[in-house]
């Protein structure tokens, strides 16, 4: 008889291994697609703030060039203020379009400028409109000319603000996806512990004595398989900035701390809340339904 008892409660015993890693992979990719979400913004800001905005001048006598540089830099819009003069603006030309004049022109006809960007909040039409308006208004005798490529950052602001309504759609999507996901998980692997829950009932046990245990058991499980999701997103991240670079710029400690404690949040909320579901189920079901 003990030996048949040992074996049924092993039987009745739910498969936590199964459920972590299933949890653990659903969390990863929420993670993925949470972690693109958080780093949207700070792409988009990265693009805006590649820019480059020239206010060409008529004078390249040192002072007239000294104060427009220091007018421009001293403004809470600008950001890499720098004068231009005609061999590096014939550098940046010859890098931008990969090609050298040189073997035409004897004569450098770029003018020279003070070049600089502007910081990604001030980077759509009506903006900087104001900044170009308010450059021009102060050095009129001296500017010749503002430029930037304007359709750029009109289409650049439009399609910024598409992608995002198209991350926040998928993002809602993938966010249920993911807590029936989890929910189907965790309820499974309670189903082999029904009996279980069922003939401590019978025997007097209290609805809070029996859920306890299998709550406790839930937390640790969930956060488990949170920590395991981290790891492997952790690893992914680290190993993308290696291939790219660029993408260090997008790191945040205040996206990543949000980020990880999301998936802590998401894990451990849905496996105690779908744990506590199932034991309250099966103790409302009668003995014949559990079969």
């Amino acid at each position: 008889m003990a030996a048949s008892g040992t074996s049924s409660l092993k039987r009745s015993k739910p498969n936590y291994i199964y459920s972590i890693i299933g949890v653990a992979i659903v969390l990863f990719i929420m993670g993925i697609m949470g972690w693109l979400f958080l780093n949207l913004h700070s792409i988009g800001d990265n693009f805006k703030e590649d820019i480059r905005i020239s206010v060409y001048i008529h004078s390249t006598d040192k002072n007239t060039v000294g104060n427009i540089q220091q007018f421009i830099a001293s403004q809470d819009y600008a950001k890499n203020v720098e004068y231009v003069n005609k061999e590096k603006a014939k550098a940046i030309w010859n890098k931008e379009n990969n090609e050298d004049w040189a073997k035409i022109l004897d004569v450098n006809p770029l003018p020279e400028s003070i070049d600089f960007f502007a910081k990604a909040a001030y980077v759509n039409t009506d903006s900087l409109n104001k900044i170009t308006a308010a450059i021009e208004s102060e050095f009129k005798n001296e500017i010749a000319d503002i430029q930037y490529p304007k359709s750029l950052v009109t289409s650049l602001n439009e399609r910024t603000t598409k992608i995002g309504f198209i991350f926040l759609v998928l993002a809602i999507i993938l966010c249920i996806i993911v807590i029936i996901s989890i929910d189907n998980t965790i309820r499974l692997a309670m189903f082999s512990n029904r009996f279980l829950i069922k003939t401590m009932q019978m025997v007097g046990a209290t609805r809070n004595f029996i859920s306890k245990p299998l709550l406790i058991r839930a937390l640790l499980n969930g956060l488990i398989s949170a920590l395991i999701a981290i790891f492997l997103l952790f690893g992914l991240i680290e190993w993308a900035i290696s291939q790219f670079p660029q993408l260090d710029k997008l790191q945040g400690i205040g996206n990543s701390l949000l980020l990880f404690g999301g998936l802590i949040l998401l894990g451990v909320g849905i496996s105690v809340f779908s744990t506590h579901r199932s034991v309250l189920k099966y103790l409302k079901m009668k003995l014949d339904e559990l079969y």
